[in-house]
């Protein structure tokens, strides 16, 4: 559906060119739910704003469906917005104007739809949203939550093929982004909507998204499936992101890690393995102590994984490891 090819931006400031994004290449794929993560100034939404040319790029090619649209003029550049759908971080509703007026206002700026297109459009969308009861309602008579909920509607009034979404919970409670991320996974699933996500939060990440791209510094850093980059991160930033999430102090893990005893082996295991009673067995078959050091158990999108962190003294190591590896459990040596 999109494909960056050696797409790069540049910002003038002082007569100088400064980069915000090197030539980077990648594609997302038709209905995916594709997630990039960075840290403030890592050049996310400038990456983003490219895909609907909010940005200009300073050199290479973007094309959606095969088609290269950095070459638009600007009426073919206006019918390709309307296929592509904007959240923002912090809303940006109009608010002397209600609910109902502010998800029509892209369809009556487009100046193709009848009336009554509009009005059944917008009752489907309230719907779809649940804010059926709110139609008459102005931003300032909303909570965060349903902000966010029209701004999705309003995304979605021109039914578009491409979701864009800069940063669209970081201004809500835990509570309202899992009930946001939600109606995303929902939309993305009964629409079969691309959509691009930008973010801060891993967590966000693993709710909703099927592969993620890390940045740093206006690069690429990491790319992969969500499973693969969170479980087993490669590159420092990405590290970085997956322990900030989990709460985890890198320092005090490696104080702890230092006071255990034997070898240490970090243990992944993926949807039913996961819960399967496996140590005890291996235990008793290879003669193993173990201690468990650290450890998780959650999901990633639908697919539930575990992690420990084990120290393992006495019996038969190798055995051990072997009949964890038989058991699809991914085994790494820490030390």
């Amino acid at each position: 559906m999109i494909e960056f090819d050696q797409i790069q931006k540049s910002f003038q400031v002082g007569g100088r060119a400064i980069p915000a994004l090197h030539p980077t290449s990648m594609t997302i794929e038709t209905g995916e739910v594709f997630g990039i993560v960075g840290h403030s100034g890592a050049g996310k939404s400038t990456l983003v704003r490219l895909i609907n040319l909010l940005e200009r790029p300073s050199g290479g090619r973007i094309l959606i469906d095969g088609e290269d649209v950095t070459g638009y003029d600007a009426g073919e550049l206006r019918a390709f917005r309307r296929k592509v759908g904007m959240i923002f971080q912090h809303f940006n509703l109009l608010s002397s104007k209600t609910v109902t007026d502010n998800i029509a206002f892209p369809m009556k700026l487009a100046g193709i739809y009848s009336a009554a297109e509009i009005h059944a459009r917008v009752e489907e969308l309230l719907a779809r949203v649940g804010l059926t009861d709110h139609a008459r309602k102005y931003p300032s008579q909303l909570s965060g939550g349903q902000k966010q909920r029209v701004g999705i509607a309003r995304a979605l009034a021109c039914r578009p093929t491409i979701l864009l979404c800069d940063e669209a919970t970081s201004a809500l409670d835990p509570q309202t982004t899992q009930s946001v991320l939600r109606l995303l996974g929902d939309i993305n699933r009964e629409l079969g909507l691309t959509i691009v996500l930008i973010t801060h939060e891993m967590d966000v990440v693993r709710r909703v998204c099927d592969r993620v791209a890390v940045m740093d510094a206006g690069e690429v850093v990491e790319m992969g499936s969500v499973t693969d980059v969170f479980l087993h991160p490669k590159h420092p930033t990405t590290r970085d992101f997956v322990f900030e999430s989990e709460h985890i102090d890198q320092k005090e893990m490696q104080q702890d890690l230092g006071r255990a005893q034997g070898r240490i082996l970090r243990l992944t295991f993926r949807g039913e393995s996961t819960y399967k009673p496996l140590l005890g067995r291996v235990a008793r078959e290879s003669g193993v102590d173990f201690s468990i050091l650290s450890g998780r158990i959650d999901h990633i999108k639908e697919t539930p994984y575990g992690q420990l962190t084990l120290s393992l003294i006495g019996g038969d190591l190798d055995l051990a490891m072997t009949a964890l590896e038989t058991a699809d459990v991914h085994v790494e040596v820490v030390r």
